[in-house]
């Protein structure tokens, strides 16, 4: 099956190598921006794309809605394959293009959105068809968990981690949606509607790890802590429980051993039971490598992953309940029930008793919109 490429950055020129030596693939031409064709298989025209009567699969390594949805659009609309490793497409018009492949009678795969080259979507997938997924978590970004690790492993503070994330290529120029936890959000909102059927559309609460500190980091692993970034999806009832937060894990879990940028997801099925992945979730050739696993899925006559019945909700947090961790520079509210205070002075640190997520992620909110600054973490124990 001769394949096009759209966008030919980091992941498109992996996918593109990648295809010269797949059995049972071949490249095609390669999309490019205005300016930027320098090579015979290349082209600036989606319409070259189009066009090509041999063409039977597309990957979109663009990023962005625009203009990958539109393009999506014209290649599904013509019964072509389509393969994304786009998050923010999927997230914002994955239900539409699912419905637009059916009718097409074409595959709409995604499996390198979410975890790079950890094959998180794709057993997902594979699993939902035959057992009943009760959960789904992980450490779903690289470019936080080297920031923690660098920070709880060798001391340095925020700014220093951020730096040499960014000096590494672990992180972006402008790291915002790393940092913010948006990055982890918009995959966890995939892996719901792949192991749910349930794509979460508003409600999702989201702290990143903007608000820790040296000291916070050096407190917590005193009392034999560490931090990592979780996104969590659950179902409840109609609809589900969706959220990223930093959590706090004690002796024996398995997510204290994932370091430097890789990534750790799982879930739980009621027959399978508990099911982890490790590795690197972003990246060339891991991301590509994922890629062609989906490519290698069409030719064996996979059509889907966003199953058919998927539903657009509103994420519901408040029966998730945890006890949290949690520093502030000036006293908790009453409405933050306090088990035990641990640290009194100008930082107050505390654990709460069992509140939910919704009802930690409002009252960080209205701490920082005082002018309050707040860090806190899920103790998972």
């Amino acid at each position: 099956m001769k394949v096009a490429v759209l966008g030919y950055g980091t992941v498109g020129t992996g996918v593109y190598e990648m295809l010269r030596t797949a059995d049972g693939l071949e490249p095609g031409p390669v999309l490019v921006r205005k300016g930027k064709a320098c090579e015979p298989f290349m082209t600036t025209d989606i319409g070259a794309v189009l066009s090509d009567p041999e063409v039977g699969a597309v990957v979109e390594a663009m990023g962005g809605v625009e203009p990958a949805y539109s393009y999506a659009k014209e290649i599904l609309s013509s019964g072509r394959h389509f393969v994304t490793s786009n998050k923010v497409l999927v997230a914002a018009k994955g239900m539409e293009l699912a419905a637009l492949a059916r009718s097409a009678g074409a595959a709409f795969l995604f499996s390198a959105a979410c975890g790079g080259g950890v094959p998180l979507l794709h057993n997902l997938s594979v699993a939902s068809g035959s057992d009943r997924i009760l959960s789904v978590s992980g450490i779903l970004n690289g470019t936080t968990n080297f920031m923690l690790h660098a920070m709880q492993s060798r001391g340095l503070d925020y700014a220093a981690a951020l730096a040499e994330a960014q000096e590494l290529g672990y992180a972006e120029a402008d790291p915002t949606a790393d940092v913010s936890g948006m990055d982890a959000a918009r995959k966890i909102l995939l892996a719901c509607a792949v192991a749910f059927s349930r794509l979460p559309g508003e409600g999702v609460d989201c702290e990143g790890i903007e608000s820790i500190t040296a000291e916070d980091a050096a407190d917590f692993m005193g009392r034999g802590f560490i931090c990592r970034l979780i996104a969590r999806g659950v179902p409840v009832g109609d609809t589900v429980a969706a959220y990223v937060e930093p959590v706090l894990f004690g002796d024996g879990a398995p997510e204290r051993s994932v370091a430097y940028n890789s990534n750790m997801a799982r879930y739980e099925g009621k027959n399978c039971g508990p099911m982890v992945f490790i590795g690197q979730g972003a990246g060339r050739y891991p991301t590509a490598s994922a890629v062609l696993r989906d490519l290698s899925c069409i030719l064996e006559g996979r059509r889907e992953m966003m199953p058919e019945g998927c539903v657009s909700v509103r994420a519901d947090n408040s029966r998730e309940l945890h006890r949290y961790y949690v520093r502030t520079n000036g006293p908790i509210g009453d409405e933050l029930p306090i088990q035990e205070t641990l640290v009194s002075g100008p930082a107050v640190r505390a654990v709460t008793e069992p509140v939910s997520v919704r009802v930690m992620h409002d009252y960080a909110a209205s701490v920082r919109s005082e002018g309050g600054n707040i860090f806190y973490a899920a103790l998972e124990v």
